[in-house]
């Protein structure tokens, strides 16, 4: 895992967590920022993932190039 999968997975289970406090507490402007933590976080990780990937192509690249 990159940093951004890995901030971006924290920041997604802070959102749960806010979320789901706020639906304890009955306090809907918590839950509508945990929700949006939760969604700021998936989008970081797939950021993450997808930066990942590109560098694994552009490895695989280099390699067969090199053979």
């Amino acid at each position: 895992m990159n940093r951004d999968e890995i901030e971006g997975q924290g920041e997604a289970l802070k959102g749960k967590i806010k979320k789901g406090v706020g639906n304890l507490t009955d306090d809907p402007q918590l839950e509508e920022e945990g929700t949006d933590d939760e969604a700021a976080g998936n989008a970081q990780k797939a950021y993450g993932t997808a930066k990942k990937k590109v560098g694994e192509v552009i490895e695989d690249a280099g390699k067969a190039i090199k053979q």
